[in-house]
């Protein structure tokens, strides 16, 4: 399924605000990246973050 900007940007923004809230992380982050939108955007480019879009 192709995603509009706005899509992406949206679940990126979801799964970062639970990631600040204490959501387990689904992949391994390296040390040095502590930002949970860079950590969110890592999950969205390797196809694992578990929110779906219904249209």
């Amino acid at each position: 399924m192709i995603l509009t900007k706005f899509e992406k940007a949206r679940i990126i923004g979801a799964r970062a605000l639970q990631i600040s809230m204490g959501a387990p992380v689904i992949i391994d982050v390296p040390k040095d990246i502590l930002d949970p939108v860079d950590i969110a955007i890592l999950e969205f480019n390797n196809g694992v973050i578990p929110i779906t879009i219904k249209r």
